[in-house]
């Protein structure tokens, strides 16, 4: 499986610098708002058909390994 290393991406100059997918303008807390919403990665993938599953699992990766770096710094200082 590939990093999320190599899907997700920050421009300065897109969408405010958010994270995006494959430099698009889908950001990863558009996707996590969708997931959120209830929509299915294959509802997902039917309406915006350039995301795959593999870029979803991505956005997934990405917060997770975020908020794990982010507790351990709070736990270090």
């Amino acid at each position: 499986m590939r990093s999320y290393r190599d899907i997700i991406t920050i421009e300065p100059d897109k969408r405010g610098g958010k994270p995006c997918i494959r430099r698009m303008r889908i950001t990863v807390y558009d996707v996590l708002g969708w997931l959120a919403s209830g929509m299915s990665m294959t509802e997902i993938i039917d309406d915006f058909a350039e995301v795959t599953e593999t870029e979803i699992r991505a956005c997934l990766e990405f917060v997770a390994d975020r908020d794990r770096r982010l507790v351990a710094s709070v736990s270090v200082a």
